[in-house]
């Protein structure tokens, strides 16, 4: 949108139709990757395994992050296009909006479907396996209709890298909880970590979209412009003058008081039950400090 390939028509839904078949095609090996994941990290530590609950799990998992993922790309086509003709920046909202509504979506469809599947466990035991096989056999379909299109044919081959890294942090990350919530004392810690995770994510995620149309503007592809070449260190990324700069400072300054907006929420709410005590909130947003700023 930025730098001005979506004002022709024909232009504009050869990106869509070939970033959303490029979407298919990630999202459903992603989410067949991270049910194995998932499959081999609880059988590590317990010592059992069914098979039969492997394949349910890869198959709502496949299941779900395509249907997840075709909703959540039609709502952001829907988003980046209503941003265009308001004159809105997308870099500062379609981030965040994909982010909020692929968790929503996600969660929701995941429940869903794994709960109308486990209760064919028993008695249809072939429509777990049926459903995995279907969704899988849609990815060669997808991968022709983005190897078409020049804008997502270079992302098809090279594009998986970032993905995947996502992927192995992101089940790091759930063994950590997995562990917090084990702990009796720490089990009130696990309502702050959607927050802390979705406020720190969605404010880097629109510093990164802005300064990679930045470097779409100023640069080809393989060549980075003078003043964005070094080491950004944190001293450099807050204090220059430069357009970005002066974004990571406003979103760093968001960073406070949006967290305590969502601490006396889930307060009130009686969401939490970890007291809002001085040194917590303290010690918690120099938590989300360090992390947006590093």
């Amino acid at each position: 949108v930025n730098i001005g390939k979506m004002d022709s028509p024909i232009e504009k839904w050869n990106l869509i139709i070939g970033n959303l078949a490029l979407k298919q095609v990630q999202a459903t090996v992603v989410g067949f990757l991270a049910a194995v994941a998932a499959v081999i990290l609880g059988w590590i530590p317990e010592g059992k395994y069914r098979f039969d609950h492997s394949i349910l799990l890869c198959s709502s998992s496949v299941a779900t992050a395509f249907i997840a993922s075709l909703l959540q790309g039609i709502i952001m086509v829907g988003v980046i296009v209503g941003s265009k003709k308001t004159g809105i920046n997308p870099d500062n909202v379609a981030t965040p909006i994909a982010a909020s509504f692929g968790d929503l979506i996600t969660l929701a469809i995941l429940a869903w479907i794994s709960q109308g599947l486990y209760t064919c466990l028993e008695t249809y035991y072939y429509v777990s396996p049926l459903v995995g096989a279907f969704f899988l056999a849609l990815t060669p379909m997808g991968i022709v209709i983005a190897a078409k299109h020049p804008a997502t044919r270079t992302v098809l081959h090279s594009g998986w890298e970032p993905v995947i890294t996502a992927m192995i942090i992101s089940s790091i990350g759930g063994l950590i909880l997995d562990t917090t919530v084990s702990d009796p004392n720490l089990v009130g810690i696990v309502v702050y970590t959607p927050v802390i995770n979705g406020i720190g994510g969605n404010l880097v995620a629109i510093q990164a979209s802005r300064i990679s149309t930045y470097l779409h503007l100023h640069s080809i592809p393989g060549e980075l412009p003078e003043e964005a070449k070094g080491c950004y260190y944190p001293c450099r990324t807050y204090y220059g003058a430069g357009v970005n700069n002066k974004s990571a400072q406003v979103l760093l300054l968001l960073v406070i008081p949006g967290h305590l907006i969502f601490l006396y929420t889930i307060h009130f709410m009686k969401s939490g039950h970890t007291s809002l005590t001085p040194i917590f909130i303290a010690v918690y947003l120099f938590a989300a400090l360090l992390q947006v700023r590093t």
